[in-house]
C-alpha cells in the first residue's frame, strides 16, 4: 500500500501575529481562523518570526502588529522587508477588556494584538519616509535642546538666589537670553567656597555646550532652507503669518504629505484642535479639547495664531468676534483651528499666504 505524504500547506490562509515589542525580547501570539495557536517569547528579530511562520504556517498569509513605542518604526520596516505585512498601531486605540486592563502582562497584550487583528479592528499609524523621520529627529532634538537651555538658565539663577546674589539692574534685562556682558559677571563671581563655586562653574559650562549643539542643528536647518528640497515649501509656510523658520520645519517634518488628510476634520483630529464629545440617546456633550495631539504641532499652533491675530486683519477680526461669547484662550483655538485651514491650502495649492481673506 502506498504511503501518502502530507505536507503543511497554508496557502490562502490568513495568518495573524499580535507582537508586544520589548528591548530584549518579543512576546508574539500566533492566531489562525479566530483560534489562539500559541503564545510563545522570541528575540526582537523580525527574521526569527518569519523563520517561525514559514516553518509551522508555510505558504500562509503573513499578517502583523505592534504598539507604537520606544523602537519607533525599525521594527515594522524589518517585518515588511520579511514578507509580513505589519502595521504599527496606537495603543490606546486597541478594544481592551475591563481584565485586560487591570491585569495586564506580555501574553495578554499579545493576544489583545493578535484578535484584534484578526477581527480588523485596528487602524495603523502613519509611516514616515527614513529621510523625513531623520529630520523630524532633528527637529525635535532641537526643542529638547531648547528646554535644557532654559532649565540650566533657572537653576543657575536660583543658585544665585540661594546664595543671596543678586543680578545688578543693568543686567537683569539680558539676564534670559544670557548676553555676552550677563556670561561674562556671572563667570566673574567669587562664592564663598570652593564646592559652591564649582556647581556654579559647571551649570554655565553646560549652558554653553548646549548652546553650541543648538547653533550646529540652526545652522543645518538654515541650510535645507536655502538650498536644501524642502526649500519651496518652507518659503510658502513662511509667507503665513506666525511662522518662522521651526515651525516652517516642524509642518513639514510632522505632517510631511498634506495629501494623507482628505479633509480639514481629520488634520484637525491629527494636530488635537478636536473637542471632546460624549453623546449618548439625545444628549449630545461637547467639552474641553481632546487631549489627544500632535505635542509638536498643536502647541506651536496656537503660539502662531497669537502672532497671526496681530498681522491679518481678518484673523484680528474673527478674534474680536469670538472674544465676545468666549475667553480669549478658547477663542485662539478656533483662530488655530483657521490657521491650519490655510496652510492646508497653502501646501495643497502651492500658494503663498494672502492676508485679509474673511472666508
Amino acid at each position: 500500500m502506498q504511503k501518502q505524504n502530507y505536507e503543511l500547506d497554508f496557502t490562502g490562509q490568513d495568518i495573524y501575529a499580535g507582537i508586544d515589542a520589548h528591548l530584549k525580547s518579543w512576546k508574539i501570539t500566533i492566531m489562525v481562523q479566530g483560534i489562539s495557536c500559541k503564545t510563545f517569547s522570541q528575540n526582537p528579530d523580525a527574521d526569527i518570526l518569519k523563520n517561525y511562520l514559514s516553518k509551522n504556517y508555510p505558504n500562509g498569509n503573513y499578517h502583523s502588529a505592534y504598539e507604537a513605542g520606544f523602537c519607533g518604526f525599525s521594527a515594522h520596516r524589518e517585518l515588511i522587508n520579511q514578507g509580513i505585512d505589519n502595521m504599527v498601531i496606537n495603543p490606546a486605540d486597541i478594544p481592551t477588556t475591563d481584565k485586560e486592563r487591570k491585569q495586564k502582562e506580555d501574553k495578554r497584550d499579545s493576544r489583545k494584538i493578535a484578535r484584534s487583528l484578526h477581527n480588523n479592528e485596528l487602524e495603523a499609524i502613519y509611516v514616515p519616509d527614513m529621510e523625513i523621520e531623520g529630520l523630524r529627529s532633528l527637529v525635535r532634538y532641537r526643542k529638547t535642546l531648547v528646554k535644557e537651555i532654559n532649565r540650566y538658565k533657572n537653576r543657575t539663577k536660583s543658585l544665585l538666589y540661594y546664595y543671596g546674589i543678586s543680578v545688578p539692574m543693568e543686567l537683569e534685562k539680558s539676564s534670559g537670553h544670557w548676553s555676552k556682558r550677563y556670561t561674562t559677571w556671572l563667570k566673574g563671581l567669587e562664592l564663598k567656597t570652593e564646592y559652591a563655586a564649582s556647581t556654579l562653574n559647571s551649570m554655565i559650562e553646560t549652558v554653553e555646550h548646549l548652546r553650541v549643539k543648538l547653533l550646529e542643528i540652526n545652522k543645518q536647518l538654515h541650510i535645507l532652507e536655502k538650498e536644501g528640497e524642502y526649500s519651496d515649501t518652507i518659503v510658502l509656510l513662511r509667507s503665513v503669518p506666525g511662522v518662522g523658520l521651526i515651525m516652517a520645519m516642524t509642518i513639514i517634518t510632522e505632517i510631511e504629505d498634506i495629501q494623507r488628510f482628505g479633509n480639514l476634520d481629520r488634520l484637525c483630529s491629527f494636530v488635537g484642535l478636536i473637542p471632546r464629545t460624549n453623546s449618548s440617546g439625545d444628549n449630545d456633550k461637547v467639552g474641553e479639547i481632546t487631549p489627544r495631539s500632535n505635542r509638536q504641532l498643536r502647541s506651536m499652533l496656537i503660539e502662531s495664531s497669537w502672532i497671526a491675530i496681530r498681522h491679518d486683519p481678518a484673523l484680528m477680526m474673527r478674534y474680536s468676534e469670538l472674544c465676545q461669547r468666549m475667553e480669549p484662550n478658547k477663542a485662539i483655538i478656533k483662530i488655530a483651528k483657521k490657521l491650519l485651514s490655510r496652510i492646508k491650502h497653502v501646501l495643497k495649492n502651492k500658494e503663498p499666504y494672502e492676508k485679509g481673506m474673511v472666508k
